[in-house]
């Protein structure tokens, strides 16, 4: 059976970033404002005032310092609070589709292939711009890749669906050489005006190619074993979506962003994430201590700390479990890529990691792989 292995991954940063600082200012400038506004049934007991965030908070419950999105104006805005990303003609490549040659170019450089190789693209992200024509098929043209495309949304965990989907093809001969790309606009389904959330989420784009280990064309991972799985959850919910007008609620509703029950998803999805992993290690016959490193979804530091510990049965080592919270913040499903991406060179020929994702759904996959 064909080994597939990662021959090269890239990743797309935009060139606006928002520390925590600013973010608070303009949060706290909108609370100020609305406060005013609700002034009387505030004094009534009719409304409860909303409360000023701070960088301090939010560095103590998420571990993130700033992030990286496609528009900041628009989100420090107090009289908007999202980002400003105009409609695109439809003649035009969409924002997914533009983000997503940027990574997977660079993905590409590093595999010493070109797009015309590629006869599998795969565009796995929590949110898609739009329902059709799918993304991946437009990214598909721009590369001029041969073969097939298409969409998946697993939420955070599409990456590692993704890279599970391209390499059973890829084993199984229905593909031979594939792009798992994840355009992640967070931004634009990030509540901005909720203080428990308006810091978790940056925008990226991340895009890994796979391909017969034999055909390698330098220095790659092997892909040893994929697992994913899903438990129904409404604990991290979007309710946004096409029958939106067929509901006839029109107005901006809360639940048409991302919301979450925090401590329940913490409670809930620790010990999910953690005994998916311990589990997929031994079914494949691997210790703990083959481990060099750990990829995990960046979502959380506290998160990522609890679920290292549990899996290598001890405080992770500097370096070990790398974190890029601080700088992107939560990524969706390209977190776990990004830490893949930025902390892998490092690491030697049979040097044994995991990359995993988890979130919404609930789900979780994780990836088994090996430099070679």
């Amino acid at each position: 059976m064909t080994q597939p292995a990662i021959t090269g991954h890239g990743v797309f940063t935009p060139d606006q970033s928002i520390s925590n600082d600013e973010l608070v200012a303009a949060f706290n400038a909108y609370a100020d404002r609305w406060n005013a506004d609700h002034a009387s049934p505030i004094a009534a007991g009719e409304v409860e005032p909303l409360t000023h965030s701070s960088s301090d908070f939010i560095f103590s419950a998420s571990g993130i310092e700033s992030r990286y999105v496609l528009d900041k104006e628009g989100v420090l805005d107090p009289d908007r609070m999202c980002p400003r990303l105009p409609a695109r003609p439809d003649e035009s490549p969409g924002i997914m589709a533009e983000m997503a040659v940027d990574a997977c170019t660079k993905a590409l450089e590093m595999a010493g292939r070109e797009g015309a190789e590629i006869d599998l693209v795969i565009c796995a992200a929590s949110n898609h711009e739009r329902a059709y024509p799918a993304i991946a098929i437009e990214i598909q043209r721009l590369l001029d890749c041969g073969g097939f495309a298409f969409d998946m949304n697993v939420a955070c965990s599409s990456a590692t669906f993704g890279i599970q989907a391209a390499a059973d093809m890829i084993r199984a001969g229905s593909a031979r050489r594939a792009l798992v790309v994840n355009p992640e606009i967070c931004s634009g389904h990030l509540e901005w005006r909720d203080r428990d959330c308006h810091f978790i989420f940056g925008d990226v784009c991340t895009a890994v190619v796979i391909e017969p280990a034999e055909e390698a064309q330098g220095d790659h991972w092997l892909i040893h074993s994929t697992r994913c799985a899903t438990q129904f959850s409404n604990n991290i919910r979007n309710n946004a979506g096409f029958l939106r007008r067929a509901h006839d609620q029109m107005e901006d509703r809360r639940d048409m962003q991302f919301m979450q029950n925090g401590r329940k998803v913490f409670k809930e999805v620790l010990p999910l994430v953690s005994s998916h992993i311990l589990g997929h290690l031994s079914d494949h016959g691997w210790q703990a201590d083959d481990l060099r490193r750990l990829w995990l979804h960046q979502a959380n530091k506290t998160m990522n700390d609890f679920i290292g510990k549990k899996v290598l049965g001890r405080v992770p080592e500097a370096g070990e479990q790398p974190n890029i919270l601080q700088d992107y913040a939560n990524t969706s499903s390209a977190g776990s890529i990004i830490a893949f991406s930025k902390h892998s060179e490092d690491m030697a020929k049979g040097d044994r990691g995991v990359i995993c994702s988890f979130g919404a759904g609930y789900s979780v996959g994780s990836v088994l792989v090996e430099r070679a």
